[in-house]
């Protein structure tokens, strides 16, 4: 068309070349534009006419300035140049709200200052609303052109065609009525598809708005929970953490990357690449909160085996409760059940369900166990439970406050002998702060080193709270409950990890790294262990102490861990050295009762031997009383009277001895 304009000369030619390219239209593919086949008849239609226009070789050079090329001037010079200006200011938009977010995400945690504190967050708000309002502009703009596009090429056709109808007079030759009724047509369209522009643009609008409104709570940082609640029920998430990334033996940096789950894995993915890649498997990892130095809101995710660790920083609390929340719910492999979701609700509804006061046990599980005789005892062991002297035909008439003292106080986490004794407070007999070498190689002997039973467990410890009974498994499922449900409540994530080395005289708690030996629970105090009905990596066990006595009685301590779907193996091994230790004991007893047996049939041979010397030693004395009493010799009538009262007395005192004897024996 510019070459319509510039030379009347070369008009012709410039109209067959019009025609041509109308003509071709329909194989332009366009990026946001679809198949309109009204569009690509109506250009064939146009294309036949300008060819038939061809003949003609003189157009007025104002006309087409005013009909022609202005409507198509405007659109490259005001809407194309828009549509460029948008796509800069978005860009720059995006820029501005990264460097927010990462001042936000660089606040100290020590040295908080709210007035830095409130910069940082104005300045996220402002940059992701201005991103927001950029973004939803340009998207608008970038549909509003494609109307724009259809009209700057149907008004400078309909000029066009206008143009030669007024300048040639004769044209009523070459022009009927058919072809009038064309262009009122396309006139109309033209009309139809600005009013369809308007309408969209004002509803565009409107859905700008009432999304503006909604998202309003969306542009802070770190969000209302009480607006926006934690969801716990999630087997997936996605979104933007920091990882820190050691670059030293003291030293690190935190990345920002785009995390998300994928099945039992996290993957994730910087800017710029085309795909995730994995981070860990967290099947059957564990996850908790945990402190930094410099950021808030840090959690850390360990490997099943402990060997890879990987500490991430969220936005919020919210962001960060739900990161370990889905993680722990895909850590127990709910992601592979039907309905996950369902799952894990159920899974928190039980949680919660735990917090309300319960009746008694007869009443919770009277639905879950079928209706046993009553003069059949239950057996005091099944599976992987097991108790020492307990009778469980009294479990039906204990209540909760029986079993759990109400308020009663529960420590979550393992306190280090060292710190026992700089606070003055006496080391309990169940502690221990001697160093185990892993080896062997020690100085010393050890305690267990004669036992024949030596096994090793991975084990993470829940928490620790004092029983009143110690002869029922039940009163390990209560501690459970109460110790989940506590830490559910009060948000506690973090568990210390520890080995649980069993041996046939006691339990210990080693430190994995350092090979202290943090608690030590004698195996004859071990009166109750078991594990959880559903989730067997659960199990605890009851320790009764004499150490600290209420009221006359032993305080009785029910310990809750976790471990690596190992909690039965862990009681049948404790219940193996309890075995062992019991044949042991009965051994020794044996041992001592024949040596008792061989020491009493000693003591009666001396007695006896004793008695064969007295009964040789009378007869010798008889035989020389004997010799001595015959008649010629002199003197003999005195020395046997002498005789015979020294073996009359001799006689009375072995008789005596002899008696005694027999009744020793």
């Amino acid at each position: 068309m510019r070459r319509i304009y510039d030379a009347q000369n070369e008009l012709s030619a410039a109209t067959h070349l019009t025609s041509k390219l109308l003509k071709e239209y329909e194989k332009q593919r366009f990026p946001l534009g679809g198949d309109d086949e009204v569009m690509t008849s109506t250009l064939q239609q146009f294309s036949k006419v300008i060819d038939e226009l061809s003949s003609c070789h003189a157009v007025l050079s104002t006309q087409l300035a005013d009909a022609m090329m202005f409507p198509i001037s405007q659109f490259k010079e005001r809407d194309l140049k828009e549509i460029l200006t948008l796509k800069e200011i978005f860009q720059i938009s995006s820029n501005d709200h990264d460097v927010a977010i990462n001042r936000y995400s660089r606040l100290s945690k020590k040295r908080e200052n709210e007035k830095t504190k409130f910069e940082a967050t104005e300045d996220v708000y402002t940059a992701r609303k201005k991103q927001h309002q950029t973004m939803m502009h340009y998207f608008c703009a970038l549909n509003t052109i494609q109307y724009k596009k259809k009209i700057a090429i149907l008004e400078p056709l309909l000029g066009y065609m206008q143009a030669q109808i007024s300048f040639f007079k004769m044209g009523s030759e070459n022009l009927n009525g058919q072809l009038e009724e064309f262009m009122s047509n396309i006139s109309t369209s033209v009309q139809n598809v600005r009013r369809e522009m308007d309408n969209d643009v004002e509803t565009m609008q409107q859905t700008i708005q009432d999304m503006e409104v909604a998202s309003e709570p969306l542009y802070l940082p770190d969000p209302d929970p009480k607006k926006l609640p934690v969801n716990r029920n999630l087997t997936r998430k996605a979104g933007y953490l920091n990882i820190r990334n050691k670059t030293g033996l003291v030293s690190s940096t935190w990345e920002r990357q785009y995390f998300f789950t994928q099945g039992g894995n996290l993957m994730s993915q910087a800017r710029g690449d085309v795909a995730g890649g994995l981070v860990m498997d967290i099947d059957n990892c564990s996850v908790m909160a945990v402190d930094s130095e410099d950021r808030r809101y840090c959690f850390q995710i360990t490997s099943f085996d402990g060997k890879k660790s990987v500490i991430l920083q969220a936005e919020s609390r919210k962001d960060s409760e739900e990161w370990i929340a889905t993680i722990n719910n895909i850590s127990k492999r709910i992601y592979l059940t039907e309905n996950p979701e369902e799952t894990a609700a159920r899974v928190n509804q039980s949680a919660i369900e735990a917090v309300t006061p319960s009746p008694s046990f007869q009443q919770r599980h009277e639905s879950m166990r079928p209706v046993q005789p009553q003069s059949r005892p239950r057996s005091t062991r099944t599976n992987s439970t097991g108790s020492v002297g307990s009778d469980s035909s009294a479990l039906t008439a204990l209540s909760l406050d029986a079993i759990v003292a109400p308020d009663t106080p529960i420590q979550f986490d393992i306190i280090s002998p060292v710190s026992e004794d700089q606070s003055g407070q006496p080391r309990t007999p169940g502690q221990s702060g001697r160093r185990t070498n892993p080896f062997g190689e020690s100085g010393e002997k050890s305690e267990s080193e004669d036992s024949i039973l030596h096994q090793l467990f991975i084990v993470r410890f829940l928490g620790s709270m004092e029983v009143k009974a110690d002869d029922c498994p039940e009163v390990v499922y209560e501690t459970m409950r109460q110790i989940l449900a506590a830490r559910a409540i009060h948000n506690i994530f973090r568990m210390t990890e520890s080995h649980l080395l069993v041996t046939c005289d006691c339990l210990k708690l080693i430190d994995p790294q350092t090979q202290v030996t943090r608690l030590r629970f004698p195996l004859p105090n071990v009166v109750l262990y078991a594990t959880h009905q559903e989730n067997k990596r659960l199990f605890g066990f009851v320790l009764r102490t004499a150490g600290g006595r209420t009221e006359g009685r032993p305080v009785s301590v029910c310990y809750i861990f976790e471990s690596n779907n190992e909690g039965e193996k862990i009681c049948d091994s404790v219940g193996l050295a309890k075995q062992i230790a019991l044949h042991a004991e009965l051994d020794r007893r044996a041992s001592e009762k024949q040596k008792e047996i061989e020491k009493v049939k000693e003591k009666q041979e001396k007695e006896i031997n004793k008695q064969k010397q007295i009964e040789k030693d009378l007869e010798e004395q008889s035989r020389l009383i004997a010799a001595s009493s015959r008649p010629n010799q002199p003197g003999a009538e005195g020395h046997v009277v002498v005789l015979n009262a020294n073996q009359s007395e001799e006689a009375n005192q072995s008789e005596v001895g002899k008696k005694k004897g027999e009744s020793e024996a």
